[in-house]
């Protein structure tokens, strides 16, 4: 037989936990702050871990949804306690079979004093309209601190029968009610079965549960308090110090107007239900908690960006690329500027360097790197994302760190993927030569022509033709003009082969910074926001 799932209190798990605020939060709100934790955690954490806070918020927001004007108090006890013939007594009616004449065992029998609204409170809790009886029509003897309009008495089932539907109903229907009444005898209040199995794990609950030993007549009166005080005794020992424990005689009467009272101050003060809720509320919300941590955490910054930004950009050969526009374009931007006839001279493109008639492609300047087609690395790069992932999940707990880095392994392949892609296909603007090299190559061509005009002139004058010392001028001039503008201008030519790499670079690094942004941080930030929430819901939940 399953043992009941209990949450554990913060002093049980040694959990460190805030102080209490003057005003603790509307049990609506809470509610709505698990929901949530719920909704930011499910698509992170195992279900299992959020499944008792998915009950407890799909319960409590129904039950907050129904009759708020009635209280539901379950009785609960062992074959011979008198839990029967106390509900009778209650409801100064005999409804409740006692001992062999109690009609069954399997269903709760359910009592409600008005107001209206009883009926589809009980229907949504699962008990049969032939186990339900109303006493809003019936005459109420009771005085006016012994009423108890407004309460849905359950009477549940045997803890210790033998048959486990009975088992099965009565772990059903404790987490609906919104005060818990332990009815024990006086041979067996000490038994371990009630104790182990339900009042111990409900220790959480002890605000809104009530003891009651029963059956008191058959104690001596002279010892009636110490059995009492003895009962306290094994309660305090059990975690409950401060439960209300009352005895009482179903048969007789003794302390039945006690236990009235006792039902019709937390009736009155319309908050058992609330009370109720917002103990588990805080018992589930503080387990949870335990689990998966609510630590602040310094979310992902921006150096953490820059650094999975240079670790991708690394793994795809942008540095090399770029180095190799920048030596490209030094060498360009030289053969372009300079005398025409010196480029005669000029040695052809080196060993594993572009050529000068190819496009200057991210593809083809992987291939003079030797780096190949396919130029991101994927061990680099998913070192990278791992990386980004391990400083994204600092400060987080396993379930939250494991969820971080479960996304981030998901998007590894697909990052490689999609940075080669965006990278092969980068326009980096290097099949537009710059104007001002062309102007420089058109006045390098317009001096050579005017030294070729000087040497003929001159040639020409040494065959008869009267001498012009204008032609002296200009040969020297176009000659040796063309090699003084190289070197004048060639400063300014590096200079602008440079910019061409540094823009290059920006245009690689934006494809490198939007990959990273749509693969990498964004869904990770998204895990991050979502640990945010849960946690400031499980703060506002646990109260």
């Amino acid at each position: 037989m399953t043992e009941p799932v209990t949450p554990a209190t913060p002093a049980e798990t040694g959990t460190e936990t805030t102080a209490t605020p003057a005003v603790a939060p509307d049990v609506a709100a809470r509610l709505d702050a698990l929901q949530q934790a719920v909704d930011a955690s499910k698509a992170h954490l195992d279900a299992e871990v959020l499944r008792p806070a998915a009950d407890v918020t799909g319960r409590g927001a129904e039950r907050l949804k129904l009759s708020g004007e009635h209280t539901i108090v379950a009785l609960g006890g062992a074959t011979g306690s008198g839990k029967s013939s106390l509900f009778n007594a209650l409801a100064d009616l005999e409804i409740a079979g006692t001992g062999v004449r109690r009609p069954t065992t399997t269903w709760a029998l359910a009592c409600a004093w008005g107001p209206d609204g009883a009926t589809e409170l009980l229907e949504w809790m699962g008990i049969p309209a032939r186990h339900q009886v109303s006493r809003q029509s019936m005459l109420d003897r009771s005085s006016d601190d012994t009423r108890l309009d407004g309460l849905v008495l359950l009477d549940l089932p045997d803890h210790d029968s033998t048959e486990v539907s009975h088992h099965l109903e009565m772990e059903r229907l404790l987490p609906y009610s919104d005060t818990l009444v332990w009815v024990l005898d006086p041979q067996k209040y000490a038994d371990a079965a009630i104790h182990d199995r339900y009042i111990r794990p409900m220790a959480a609950y002890a605000d809104v549960t009530i003891v009651v030993l029963n059956q008191i007549d058959r104690i001596p009166f002279d010892q009636r308090e110490n059995a009492l005080a003895d009962l306290r005794r094994i309660l305090t020992e059990e975690g409950l110090p401060d439960v209300t424990v009352i005895g009482v005689s179903a048969a007789r009467g003794d302390g039945v107007d006690e236990l009235k009272r006792e039902l019709a101050r937390r009736i009155r003060a319309k908050q058992a239900s609330r009370e109720r809720l917002g103990t588990e509320l805080t018992a589930i919300a503080s387990t949870i908690a335990d689990t998966v941590g609510t630590a602040e955490v310094p979310g992902i910054g921006e150096a953490d960006v820059r650094g999975l930004e240079d670790g991708l950009a690394g793994a795809a050969g942008v540095p090399d690329v770029v180095d190799s526009i920048g030596s490209v374009s030094r060498r360009r931007a030289v053969r372009t500027t300079t005398w025409p006839v010196a480029r005669l001279f000029t040695r052809k493109d080196r060993s594993g360097e572009v050529t000068a008639d190819e496009s200057l492609t991210v593809t083809s300047l992987r291939r003079a790197q030797g780096v190949g087609v396919g130029g991101v690395q994927p061990a680099a790069a998913e070192q990278a994302v791992r990386d980004f992932a391990d400083k994204a999940a600092v400060g987080m707990s396993r379930p939250w760190a494991t969820a971080v880095r479960d996304t981030a392994d998901a998007r590894q392949r697909e990052v490689v993927d999609t940075l080669d892609e965006r990278l092969a296909g980068a326009d980096l603007g290097l099949d537009r030569t710059p104007a001002g090299w062309y102007l420089l190559a058109a006045l390098q061509w317009l001096l050579l022509l005017a030294g070729i005009g000087g040497v003929a002139w001159l040639v020409s004058m040494a065959f008869g033709q009267e001498w012009n010392p204008l032609a002296v001028v200009l040969a020297v001039a176009g000659l040796l003009g063309g090699t003084v503008l190289a070197l004048v201008t060639r400063p300014f030519v590096l200079a602008s082969a440079r910019k061409r790499a540094a823009r290059a670079e920006d245009v690689l690094r934006d494809v490198v910074r939007d990959v990273a942004g749509e693969r990498v941080v964004e869904p990770l930030e998204g895990v991050v926001a979502d640990y945010r929430r849960a946690r400031e819901g499980l703060l506002v939940a646990r109260g």
